[in-house]
């Protein structure tokens, strides 16, 4: 009969190619049992995002299978996703924080915060987001959500939207009354959206940021506590330049940088299949090999992505080509996130930097 020492070492032999470790040293081996010819386990993950889950699994269970005299493996597979944040204070059940931000205004920054969030929700995670920009409040349309958050015992309770709790002054305000407050004013309204808000469980909490490198977008960089941020720009040199500063500024606060999304990549017609690269090409990877980033991915340009914003329906939860874009962004931003947590879970002087494949740096 095979003893549990020999599951192990095999198991032992299965790597997860983000953090660069086997899964039993890494301690996603759990309630391990031996009876007879049977195999039981816990397979518990880094996320339900992960890119490389079914490879992962698939390993693992054959690695059982090939031992002498095992017949049957029952594998269960779970996600447990790191803390990327403190598990003190006022965010204590919310396990990541990620900030979207762009260095201007009109790279899609809204549409990409939202798309993330629900494609996240739609691969298993539990998942928030906060509408952080407060002059042009666009994720209640985007998430079609008019339904006011609810006061419980002095709580706010979020609203859902497909699958995803949403908070944003948006959901207050929703006449066409325009916000004149200064960065202080900005600050303490996010602020009481963190805090006073019963975000519950939640293993990624995405905040739109304000665009540009201004007083608001400084001021909530250094109000929120961050995992890390995920930066937008679009493929031409104007934008670019900016997104460079933006990125800057966040490693200079001392914030991770998650990666560089570039939007608006390239258009397709629809009708003869000619590819137009109506902003330029390469801009987005530009800026993660120049400044050492990862590369998340591209987004195109299509009207879809635009019609479903409009309706309220993120076009990852379709079944259009564009939406397999937005589910691979998802993707690569749970594996950087999984990748910073381990970074940060580990003594000093041994803060190595796995190289994760999934996410390639430019």
């Amino acid at each position: 009969m095979v003893s549990e020492s020999e599951v192990l070492a095999r198991l032992s032999k299965v790597m997860d190619p983000e953090l660069g470790r086997d899964i039993v040293s890494l301690g996603m081996v759990r309630d391990l049992r031996v009876e007879g010819d049977r195999v039981s386990f816990v397979l518990e993950l880094t996320t339900p995002a992960c890119p490389y889950n079914e490879q992962i699994i698939s390993q693992a269970k054959a690695s059982v299978h090939a031992l002498p005299g095992v017949k049957t493996v029952d594998m269960r597979v779970t996600a447990r996703v790191p803390h990327g944040i403190s598990a003190q204070g006022p965010l204590s059940t919310v396990r990541n924080v990620v900030a979207v931000a762009s260095g201007k205004g009109g790279v899609g920054k809204t549409t990409i915060s939202v798309n993330l969030a629900v494609g996240l929700a739609r691969l298993g995670a539990r998942t928030g987001i906060l509408d952080a920009d407060i002059y042009g409040p666009n994720v209640p349309l985007m998430l079609r959500s008019q339904v006011k958050p609810t006061i419980v015992n002095r709580r706010v309770v979020p609203a859902v939207a497909h699958g995803v709790k949403v908070m944003s002054l948006g959901l207050f305000i929703l006449d066409d009354s325009p916000l004149i407050w200064r960065g202080p004013m900005v600050a303490n309204a996010v602020r009481q959206m963190l805090q006073d808000v019963e975000w519950g469980e939640l293993d990624y909490l995405i905040v739109d940021l304000p665009p540009g490198t201004g007083d608001a977008a400084l001021t909530l960089a250094q109000t929120i506590p961050l995992t890390g941020v995920v930066i937008v720009t679009t493929p031409q040199d104007a934008a670019v330049g900016i997104a460079t500063k933006a990125l800057q500024m966040f490693r200079r606060l001392g914030i991770d940088i998650i990666g560089v999304v570039e939007n608006m990549s390239q258009y397709v017609c629809p009708h003869c299949g000619k590819r137009d690269d109506v902003f330029g090409r390469g801009g987005g990877r530009r800026v993660a090999k120049e400044l050492d980033a990862w590369f998340l991915g591209e987004i195109p340009l299509n009207s879809r992505i635009r019609q479903q914003s409009d309706a309220g329906t993120p076009i990852v939860l379709t079944h259009a080509p564009e939406a397999a874009a937005f589910l691979e962004l998802a993707k690569a931003v749970a594996a950087r996130v999984s990748v910073l947590a381990y970074q940060r879970s580990r003594p000093e002087g041994q803060k190595g930097r796995p190289e994760s494949p999934w996410a390639p740096r430019f």
